[in-house]
């Protein structure tokens, strides 16, 4: 049996070594041991890589703070990602490794940092790049059933090493998946476009959701229903429902590094820039609409969800949050609710409430899509209800706005 180790049992890493566990001989290591973990954890990189056949890193490749996107970001300097966590561990692996293990980087990183950065760093053992796409909350079922398999080697060619990985996958997603073979830096570009085009399609959507609310006469799922339905050139349903904008820990901070390559490669232009700035301006249209309702009606706001996502305990890049300053920026008191964060309502009040997580909208087609409307809390009658993802039909003693539907029945 190939024996496994996963250094870095974050987010990522340990749900993908569990999921590997259920074929493989599976071991962790992290700073932080998570004490749920169904793997045995180890207490050093060195005893972790003993007598492992493969090293995968899953190690974070963070930005400050700052740039999470829970506030504007479009006009920050423009970043490339922190690598100084990959590269210690990358050196402390060198150390102990043997050339008859291979090392598999799973991190994200922009197009060129392995060969001029990161591969230098190893002097023994084997190399493979083949970062996941994979979402929070599914990322067990998206490895299972992947959209594709990413494996870059130095040359692009299908390596003895690369097929050694492509053979490691096999009891774990079959041959369910388009197997994508390119150089290092193929690898990391379609890693990384993969989620700034995620974030380019929701900007996309929810600008005709804006478009709805200042013509009026439209309701943005039938004009968005009609775009699904042109599968020759849309491509997928996916991402094509007006909501909150792009959110979570990978795509605001992916766009932001987009943009710090696109001024390092002196391209001419910033695409991702753009995308950023509609991100935000999206959300400050949104907060707009709630300051609104509320100095009309004299009501607080209550964003209902704080995570960036629904059973998801991040709040890094949450959208909620980016809403929520604007609302606040503009001088009305915002609350939100969230058992994931402990955030909850002293008293039942009237409130304007946006309906910020839908599980069944965030988890559609996966195993979580049935989830129904779930409501954090009572809310009472005389609120108002913003709901940005237009699933809502009634709840007593509310008014309930399907944001992005302006026609005059819904």
């Amino acid at each position: 049996m190939i024996k496994v180790a996963m250094i870095g049992c974050g987010k990522l890493g340990l749900p993908t070594a569990e999921l590997m566990a259920e074929h493989y001989d599976v071991i962790g290591y992290d700073l932080e041991t998570d004490p749920r973990a169904k793997i045995p954890m180890k207490t050093s990189i060195a005893e972790a890589m003993l007598g492992r056949d493969l090293i995968f890193v899953a190690v974070p490749t963070a930005h400050e703070p700052e740039y999470g996107g829970e506030k504007p970001i479009a006009e920050l300097p423009v970043r490339d990602f922190d690598y100084d966590i990959i590269k210690n561990v990358l050196k402390t692996i060198s150390l102990y490794a043997t050339d008859n293990q291979l090392i598999v980087l799973i991190s994200t990183v922009l197009p060129g940092t392995i060969r001029q950065q990161l591969r230098p760093l190893l002097t023994k053992g084997r190399f493979i790049y083949n970062p996941y796409v994979a979402a929070m909350g599914s990322i067990k079922q998206d490895m299972a059933n992947p959209e594709c398999l990413i494996i870059g080697t130095e040359d692009g060619d299908l390596s003895p090493d690369a097929i050694t990985i492509v053979d490691f996958y096999r009891p774990i997603c079959g041959n369910k998946c388009p197997i994508n073979i390119g150089t290092w830096d193929e690898a990391e570009a379609i890693k990384v476009f993969y989620n700034t085009y995620i974030s380019a399609k929701i900007s996309i959507v929810n600008m005709i959701q804006d478009v709805a609310e200042r013509n009026g006469n439209i309701n943005v799922d039938v004009v968005t229903d009609a775009l699904i339905s042109a599968t020759q050139r849309i491509t997928s349903a996916k991402y094509l429902t007006a909501g909150m904008g792009d959110a979570g820990p990978c795509h605001p901070r992916d766009n932001i590094a987009l943009r710090y390559l696109s001024e390092r490669l002196d391209l001419g232009y910033d695409l991702f820039h753009a995308i950023m700035v509609s991100r935000e301006s999206q959300a400050e249209n949104l907060a707009k609409r709630l300051v609104g309702i509320a100095k009309e009606r004299q009501l607080p706001v209550v964003i209902h969800g704080k995570t960036y996502k629904p059973h998801i305990p991040y709040t890094h890049g949450s959208y909620s949050l980016l809403v929520g300053h604007f609302v606040a920026t503009a001088g009305v008191t915002v609350f939100y609710v969230d058992p994931l964060t402990d955030d909850a309502l002293a008293e039942t009040i009237p409130a304007v409430y946006l309906m910020a997580h839908n599980a069944a909208v965030s988890y559609s087609g996966t195993h979580r899509s049935g989830t129904p409307v779930e409501f954090y809390c009572p809310i009472p009658a005389g609120s108002v209800i913003l709901d940005p993802w237009r699933t809502i039909s009634a709840h007593p003693g509310c008014e309930v706005i399907h944001y992005g539907n302006t026609r005059a029945k819904h």
